[in-house]
């Protein structure tokens, strides 16, 4: 068993709002229960009852009652919350006081507030302005924005009037938004003139016109001076200058009720295998699955401080927004995570007092492979919490939080997707961390682990599924009117059920461990091997600053390539790879060792920092990657073509 790294206090316990509902069980529905594992295995065998319990305890606002908690129990298929009406940004709205609702920072130090107050007045005035172009419930507003306050004014404003969502974030390549934004015809498009990136300022004015010719739904560009006061905007059709929204004249904020199951937010998959797939969600499942997130098992509070490292174009960021739900501030930040110094958001936890603060598994790991030890350099005693996700968290990060960064802390890797705009596993501030371990499987989610056989395993790898119907499940595709792709992409591995596509392991007291996608499992000899269990013992090597597996095809049967980006100047000598070896081998199996091992400059990874080892295998074996649009650097896969190292 893995050791504890952390244990709460039974004070801390009692004062969480974990803590609390469950003091509202007891008291409203006479339900007591004495362990984690059994709130959770009756969250998931009386789903009606336990989503029910999170509406009433969490004042859910419906409009119209609903008639039924949970129709047609199958997935897909599931109904939840018939005949109930409601409106999302009402209840991110819900607090109307002076307490600060959003601070934003950009990377050249910019920093700007709204309170609640000042926040429901600029979405008022901006919904004021969308109602003038028509905008209703289903239109689409994109938002090809980086991560400032002016992006959320713009989704709340939308999603008042019960218009859908959608973003990407600027890096994005003109193909790889013309591939999201040009499936879904959006109405409006939010768009900043440019963003600072890498101590740079990147201008966005060319790219905006270009989109905006190429989506011909498209009423109105409303383009927002964030890196200059009057940008040139003449050469981008209709476009308005957001100052124009902003001083549209306003009465009450009134909100649109829409039905549980109206699309609020669509995203996309990563695109790397062809055109990004467009994942819709519903209203009101997303509003309870953060909630729930957020409040019970991240434990925010109405004087916490909550910041999450994201862009506009990944999951994270409509995670941190629904915040506000709760009357928590939000810290949003633009920029990159290393300029002008790799600490520098520690610099922002330490001045806005953070108390929980949410980034990458890979900046963990940058943060030790660098030598920083934020617990010497910075005040962080409002810290209670550390989130991470995006890539599995290494046994050896879980010692780093702990040792250089804070000793008194709730470390909870979270693992979900963009499938689900949350969480299958996640945190929970009253259980113990341990080395290594997501902590629990999140209320509601009936999470397992399957081996090849369909059959449920403990302590053993396999297939992450969830076995039962939850709100947050997308209510489709968009574009996918017989639902053919929505059922293929979950539900044809294992009928039924939701097959995630990540491959894992649970264990006897409830943690859980995820070894990376199933798709990038390595199969040499027949053996399935996650990626993540070699990148854990390479990321010990000094000299390593990141790595990337694949399994290529040879003589007959599936061998592991390794390759490695080195620390500036260093050159992968024999005793370099006898080093990498000799790790993998003592910690993993012999299997695990690769066969070969590659220097590369660079690693290319998706827009949202996600390494993408499907397009390394494709070129690799000679095949072609269908949209390297989804990429934030698509020059690195010219790093692995054709390598003289993989021919023998």
């Amino acid at each position: 068993m893995s050791p504890i790294l952390w244990q709460p206090s039974t004070e801390r316990i009692a004062a969480t709002r974990l803590a609390a509902w469950q003091r509202w069980l007891a008291r409203e529905r006479s339900l007591a229960f004495d362990s984690y594992a059994e709130l959770h295995e009756w969250s998931v065998s009386e789903r009606a009852d336990f989503w029910q319990s999170l509406w009433d305890y969490f004042d859910i606002k419906s409009h119209v009652p609903y008639t039924n908690v949970l129709t047609n129990d199958q997935m897909p298929g599931a109904r939840w919350f018939d005949g109930a009406t409601l409106n999302f940004a009402e209840h991110l709205l819900r607090h109307q006081d002076e307490r600060l609702a959003l601070v934003s920072y950009l990377e050249n130090g910019e920093r700007r507030t709204l309170t609640y107050a000042e926040l429901l007045t600029q979405v008022s005035h901006v919904a004021a302005y969308f109602r003038t172009q028509g905008i209703e419930a289903g239109d689409r507003v994109a938002g090809f924005m980086p991560n400032i306050l002016e992006t959320v004014v713009a989704m709340l404003a939308a999603t008042s009037l019960g218009a859908t969502w959608s973003s990407c974030s600027p890096d994005f390549g003109l193909q790889g938004v013309l591939d999201r934004f040009g499936q879904i015809t959006p109405t409006l498009l939010i768009a900043a003139d440019g963003y600072y990136y890498n101590r740079k300022r990147v201008d966005c004015i060319e790219k905006i016109a270009a989109i905006a010719a190429h989506l011909p739904t498209l009423r109105k560009v409303l383009v927002v001076p964030l890196t200059q006061p009057s940008p040139d905007t003449i050469s981008i059709q209709n476009a308005v200058s957001w100052n124009e929204a902003l001083a549209t004249p306003a009465d009450n904020l009134t909100f649109t009720p829409v039905p549980f199951s109206h699309p609020l937010y669509i995203m996309y998959s990563s695109g790397t295998t062809g055109v990004p797939k467009c994942i819709v969600h519903g209203t009101g499942g997303t509003l309870l699955q953060h909630i729930k997130e957020l409040a019970l098992h991240t434990d925010i509070q109405r004087d916490d401080v909550v910041f999450y490292y994201t862009t506009c174009g990944w999951m994270m960021w409509n995670w941190l927004v629904s915040t506000l739900a709760l009357g928590a501030t939000v810290v949003l930040y633009d920029g990159s995570p290393f300029s002008p110094k790799p600490d520098i958001l520690f610099d922002i936890a330490e001045r806005e007092k953070i108390s929980v603060f949410g980034t990458s598994a890979k900046y963990i790991a940058a943060l030790e492979k660098a030598g920083y030890k934020p617990r010497e350099t910075h005040q962080l005693d409002a810290l209670k919490a550390i989130l991470s996700t995006g890539s599995p968290l290494a046994h050896e990060s879980f010692d780093y939080v702990y040792r250089d960064i804070k000793t008194d802390i709730c470390l909870s890797s979270i693992s979900g997707g963009t499938d689900i705009i949350s969480c299958f596993a996640l945190g929970n501030p009253t259980l113990p961390v341990y080395r290594g371990e997501l902590q629990c499987k999140g209320l509601g989610m009936a999470v397992d682990i399957f081996n090849e056989e369909g059959q449920s395993v403990t302590d053993e790898k396999g297939e992450l599924v969830c076995t039962r119907a939850f709100p947050c499940m997308p209510t489709g595709f968009w574009n996918d009117p017989d639902g053919e792709k929505y059922r293929k992409a979950y539900f044809d591995r294992f009928p039924g059920l939701w097959a995630h596509g990540d491959y894992g392991e649970q264990n006897s007291h409830g943690g859980l461990v995820i070894h990376g996608r199933s798709d990038a499992v390595l199969n040499p000899g027949g053996v399935r091997i996650g990626t993540a269990e070699i990148y854990r013992q390479v990321e010990k090597v000094p000299e390593v600053l990141e790595s990337i597996a694949i399994g290529q095809d040879w003589d007959s049967d599936v061998r592991v390539v390794l390759f490695v980006k080195l620390r500036e100047g260093l050159v992968l000598t024999e005793l370099l790879q006898k080093q990498i070896r000799d790790v993998i081998r003592a910690n993993t199996t012999p299997r695990h060792v690769p066969a070969r091992i590659v220097q590369v400059a660079d690693i290319p990874r998706t827009i949202s920092g996600k390494i993408v080892e499907l397009a390394v295998r494709n070129v690799v074996h000679g095949e072609a990657v269908k949209n390297t649009d989804a990429l934030a650097n698509p020059d690195a896969l010219n790093h692995f073509r054709d390598r003289d190292e993989l021919k023998t």
